[in-house]
């Protein structure tokens, strides 16, 4: 069996057990990141002084960016790591990262109490995340995938993104509540870091949960039949190059639509029209709790008639209404941004519905964890991160005008692969690939 770090769990509840451990750390994880992305335009300056705002937000914003970059380097290290040793083992180290680098951010002072010291923490901190978010998608996304039971991944997968619409619902929740409430001079002083020191809390709540679950059937089964992969890394390319590209070009039009409509668009609207980013945000929160409630909806659906018709309509959808969706937020009214968010959220959910179970079911139990995380997070770190910095970097070459096309270009490409892909949905889950054939662990 699979080594154990906490006391033995209760049999009845180890599926429930499951959940709430591998959710909590894609919660604590989207929910830093979003608060970053929320709050980047108020403690920018503290960090990055500069006589125009622009720069200031820009380097913020990179700052964020470079953060992505280091997910590869994470999914390389804790994806083979998850597949080697377990995981849970995985997961344990991928939210202790992640909730000292949420309270490191939350307690640095900043350039004029450190000087540029204070930066450089603040980056350090941003690489340990990304680090550690570079693992957690893949290992989170396996985890589940691998309790579910037979016809119900698509659901059970579905809670991955479910609890990563709840880390970034929270965070704007929480932006919108100190936005509203705290006067500026106090937000600007200390105010902004409280979604930080909350985020922390989060973090080590979660680790409770992590240290005290079981690892996954498929892969305690792995391990009983000394079937596990000396070199995951290796293996998922000696035994998988295809499916490794095509989970990267699944994760290229997710990750950018997301990015964009979670964390980019509220700021769009404040920086363009008279909508103010109090309110935009306002708007953001009340749609993510759409969202995150028909997540499952479309897990289930996927369940029956199958992955590819959720993420072709997905594709579709944004290939289509881009311009006219951007085009309807230039009015500056609360309803059209509150609309426009809907709109793009619900379409959203084709994808976030079936991602991590698409991804699962792409590769053998012996290189899973390993095989989700390094192509994700590779398309993540090119894709996503940079989505916010790219976008801001437009808006002040007054080309805006361009950010819907590049929705749309990354919209048509993942359709092409959604569109020749196959389909998985009938695919046992726990198989290991030998020489040219597949077979089903006993």
């Amino acid at each position: 069996m699979a080594t154990s770090i906490g006391a033995p769990v209760d049999p009845g509840k180890k599926g429930r057990l499951a959940v709430w451990a591998a959710g909590a750390g894609n919660v604590m994880e989207w929910y830093d990141w979003g608060v970053y992305g929320f709050f980047a335009p108020v403690f920018a300056a503290q960090f990055f002084p500069s006589k125009v705002a622009i720069v200031s937000l820009l380097l913020t914003l990179a700052t964020f960016a470079v953060g992505f970059f280091m997910r590869p380097i994470g999914g390389a290290v804790l994806g083979p790591y998850g597949d080697r040793v377990g995981r849970r083992n995985a997961l344990v180290v991928q939210i202790t990262i992640m909730a000292t680098a949420s309270l490191v951010m939350g307690i640095v002072p900043g350039f004029g109490t450190l000087g540029v010291l204070a930066p450089i923490i603040l980056l350090l901190a941003r690489l340990a995340q990304g680090f550690s978010a570079g693992g957690e998608f893949g290992g989170s996304s396996a985890f589940l995938v691998e309790y579910a039971k037979p016809g119900r991944r698509g659901l059970t997968g579905s809670l991955q993104q479910v609890s990563v619409g709840l880390g970034t619902l929270i965070s704007s929740a929480v932006a919108s509540l100190v936005l509203h409430n705290m006067a500026p001079a106090a937000l600007d002083s200390w105010g902004w870091r409280i979604p930080f020191w909350i985020g922390a809390a989060f973090g080590f709540f979660g680790l409770y949960l992590r240290v005290r679950v079981d690892d996954t059937p498929v892969f305690n089964r792995l391990e009983q039949q000394e079937k596990l992969s000396k070199s995951p890394f290796g293996d998922m390319f000696r035994k998988y190059p295809r499916d490794f590209w095509r989970v990267f070009g699944i994760t290229i039009a997710g990750t950018l639509t997301y990015y964009m409509w979670v964390l980019f668009l509220p700021t769009f609207t404040a920086e363009t029209t008279h909508l103010s980013l109090a309110r935009a945000t306002l708007a953001n929160t009340i749609a993510l709790i759409i969202f995150v409630a028909c997540i499952p909806l479309s897990g289930w659906i996927s369940d029956k008639v199958g992955r590819r018709p959720m993420l072709i309509g997905f594709a579709l959808g944004f290939l289509v209404l881009s311009y006219p969706l951007f085009l309807w937020v230039r009015s500056g009214t609360f309803v059209a941004f509150f609309l426009v968010e809907v709109i793009g959220l619900l379409m959203i959910t084709g994808y976030s519905g079936t991602t991590a179970t698409v991804m699962a079911e792409q590769f053998g139990a012996e290189v899973r964890n390993t095989g989700i995380a390094v192509p994700y997070a590779l398309a993540v770190a090119i894709f996503g991160g940079t989505a916010p910095f790219i976008t801001t970097w437009l808006i002040s070459l007054k080309a805006d005008n361009l950010v819907p096309l590049y929705l749309m270009a990354a919209a048509l490409v993942s359709g092409l692969v959604y569109f020749f892909m196959r389909e998985t949905f009938r695919k046992p889950i726990d198989i290991v690939k030998e020489t040219g054939a597949d077979h089903e662990l006993a």
